[in-house]
């Protein structure tokens, strides 16, 4: 049987519907029953019996079961593959905290334009970096009936409960920007580790042997943590001793809803005391760019001239058609991780294997921030 697994579960009820092998008042198998015949989820073979039961094939009774129904319309060709008309796509359920133009954006255009290419629908969360804004976007996305989810995960150290029901249940996913330790499910990101040992040393090279490094809390986020690998790879490579006073990693105002004017000056106080505590760092690795805008504007207050005395690199920066940038930073090919993504979807809806782990291209792009 070719198509969705779904419809090869939908079919093949039917043709037991039609043969009478199953006939009016019986029993169809179960969700549970279904999915272990086919090797699916017990995602992938509700929605075949909610299909049966939108086309008044089978009656589903609230702990009971579900049964062929009475009354049957007639078994034509008509019910057969009901991947046609309107199921004809695939529908996509992207989840992510929130999007700006120094990152995220081209992200989302690279998934809508894959999926428009292959014919699909994209239906679009954002979470706020919330844990339970996160939860009720998979749940309701499920009661739509979305094919496949393409997540950016939220910021934190543990996964939420219908994220790990949706690993376990093999339904076709997709995370995004970071993969989840100890998670058997298939990601698309940067590779962090490469791209902070290379924007580190593009300061080494540069002279610079007391270099700092800014981050949100890791949290068992491995983006950051592969970031602060890399940059201690860099030091440790080119003979620097790695002193765990030059690393700040308490900053909370780039999380989604928090760059606001309080926290941003919560945060820009602790950075000026980092700066003052440590005065010997001449040059800083920045985890995001709108923690780059805040050291900025802290080093610019003391007086700081910027490349001359200091330095900063970060990653990610908004777009610019005249190629002039504030900070010399790490540009990630967001739309390629996009488009990587649909690709990988398609993959499992094919029921093809699919590697847990992909990185996409990234480039230092030189700034007004270093020499």
């Amino acid at each position: 049987m070719d198509g969705p697994l779904y419809e090869q579960i939908y079919n093949h009820v039917l043709e037991k519907i039609k043969s009478g092998e199953l006939q009016s008042g019986t029993r169809v198998p179960s969700e549970k029953e279904l999915a272990d015949q086919f090797g699916v989820s017990r995602i992938t073979s509700k929605k075949a019996l909610e299909m049966l039961s939108a086309n008044r094939l089978i009656e589903r009774v609230q702990g009971k079961g579900s049964f062929v129904a009475d009354g049957l319309p007639e078994l034509g060709e008509a019910l057969q593959a009901p991947a046609k008309g309107p199921q004809s796509w695939k529908l996509v359920g992207l989840i992510l905290p929130d999007f700006a133009d120094s990152y995220g954006l081209r992200l989302i255009h690279g998934v809508e334009e894959r999926c428009s290419e292959l014919g699909g629908r994209m239906l679009m969360k954002i979470t706020y970096d919330k844990r339970e804004e996160e939860e009720a976007a998979i749940r309701s996305f499920l009661q739509l009936g979305v094919d496949g989810f393409i997540i950016f995960p939220v910021h934190g150290e543990h996964y939420n409960s219908e994220l790990l029901r949706l690993v376990l249940d093999k339904h076709p996913l997709v995370f995004v920007d970071r993969y989840l330790k100890g998670l058997a499910a298939c990601s698309v990101y940067t590779d962090n580790r490469a791209a902070a040992y290379d924007i580190t040393k593009y300061l080494l090279d540069r002279g610079h042997s007391q270099i700092g490094f800014i981050s949100l809390p890791i949290e068992n986020t491995s983006t950051i943590e592969d970031r602060i690998q890399g940059y201690t790879d860099a030091l440790i490579q080119h003979g620097q001793r790695l002193n765990p006073q030059h690393l700040m990693t308490n900053l909370y105002s780039s999380i989604p809803r928090s760059f606001e004017e309080r926290n941003v000056q919560v945060d820009f106080e602790n950075v000026k005391k980092f700066v003052e505590l440590n005065p010997e760092l001449s040059s800083f690795v920045v985890v995001e760019y709108n923690l780059a805008l805040i050291l900025r504007e802290v080093l610019l207050s003391m007086g700081k001239d910027i490349p001359g005395e200091c330095s900063i690199v970060c990653f990610d920066s908004p777009r610019n058609p005249f190629n002039k940038f504030l900070f010399t930073h790490v540009s990630q090919d967001e739309f390629a991780m996009g488009q990587r993504a649909v690709e990988l979807l398609q993959q499992q809806w094919e029921s093809k294997g699919v590697p847990f782990n992909n990185t996409v291209p990234y480039t230092i792009i030189k700034g007004d921030s270093t020499n």
